[in-house]
């Protein structure tokens, strides 16, 4: 083989796709990557059934394969979830070398227990299909519960939009201000959010609430735990859904004497009617991350959108240099 041949037999290629579901998103990561986002070609038939055909070959190559799971107009999270398998499948056959499945939003991320009986744990289910399908790496951002990392066989490398918040609230926040859990299951992440905001004098509180037996988004904002009176009060979450849990403990912070409230989350879910409990609530700003698609009708003046675009494309470089991801995040990311 000529030096030449074998240089070109060595060089590594890294490769990026996307679904329908967000490709915007797609896009900004591959501008930050300095690369061109790959052409899945997707044919929709008369049935339902898709197909991918990528137009140039991944053969040996490092293939990305990126899908927030979200339902669109063009079909449910289930259709999203389908699109991306297809898609690595596909990758897996055109002799990719190495397949990483990204997924901004991870979908069935609550369900990874089972809370009764007879009942599923989809998040493992979907960690078993990327492997069927043909990834070995999976990268996701905020998941629901660190423990969906162990049911993926392979490395996961868990992001957390913590970054991009805290330069929102430095920039536009004072000091004194409270980062409030809504729930106690949550109370870790309020409190390294508080820790990165030290120097701001940011206390930790978090609310009490309940949630009636047998039923599915609907909780109850009960008691608030911590000092929150004449303060600015920030509501963090990984998602904000139908709304609930984050309007009903922002009433009850205003009840108990907060200055302000604000809502930040990493994943705009925004099923109906949290658009209008959050336009109706105390809450003044509700600050999301673009992991997943908002559509305009559901962009009410109180919403800020920031990207994660960044995050997300340093990873990707550094699975792909092989280098450390958890370093991007000075190690806070194993949570």
């Amino acid at each position: 083989m000529s030096p030449r041949a074998l240089e070109r037999a060595t060089t590594k290629r890294l490769s990026l796709f996307t679904g329908r579901t967000h490709p915007v998103l797609a896009r900004e990561v591959a501008d930050h990557l300095g690369i061109e986002l790959g052409d899945t070609n997707i044919v929709q038939f008369a049935n339902g059934e898709i197909r991918p055909r990528f137009s140039d070959s991944i053969r040996g190559g490092d293939v990305f394969v990126m899908q927030t799971h979200y339902g669109t107009d063009a079909g449910s999270i289930n259709d999203s979830i389908m699109e991306q398998l297809i898609m690595i499948d596909a990758a897996q056959r055109a002799s990719a070398k190495r397949i990483t499945a990204v997924c901004p939003f991870y979908g069935y991320a609550r369900q990874d227990r089972k809370a009764e009986g007879r009942e599923p744990i989809t998040a493992r289910l979907i960690a078993d299909l990327f492997k069927t399908a043909g990834a070995t790496r999976m990268v996701s951002i905020d998941l629901h519960s660190g423990q969906i990392q162990g049911f993926f066989s392979g490395p996961v490398d868990h992001l957390t939009a913590l970054p991009v918040l805290e330069h929102y609230v430095r920039e536009n926040a004072g000091p004194d201000l409270v980062i409030v859990s809504p729930d106690a299951g949550r109370v870790k992440v309020a409190e390294r959010f508080a820790q990165h905001l030290s120097d701001l004098n940011a206390d930790v509180a978090f609310v009490n609430k309940r949630r009636p037996k047998d039923t599915a988004n609907v909780a109850f904002a009960k008691e608030v735990i911590g000092e929150v009176e004449g303060r600015l009060c920030i509501l963090t979450d990984d998602m904000i859904d139908t709304g609930g849990t984050m309007t009903s403990a922002a009433e009850l912070l205003r009840e108990r004497g907060a200055s302000e409230v604000w809502a930040m989350a990493t994943h705009g879910v925004l099923s109906d009617p949290a658009t209008k409990r959050l336009a109706e609530s105390p809450i003044s700003r509700v600050v999301l991350t673009n992991t997943l698609p908002l559509p305009t009708e559901r962009m009410i003046p109180k919403i800020e959108v920031l990207s994660v675009a960044k995050i997300i494309a340093d990873a990707l470089a550094a699975v792909f240099d092989e280098t450390s991801v958890s370093e991007l995040f000075g190690g806070e990311n194993q949570h």
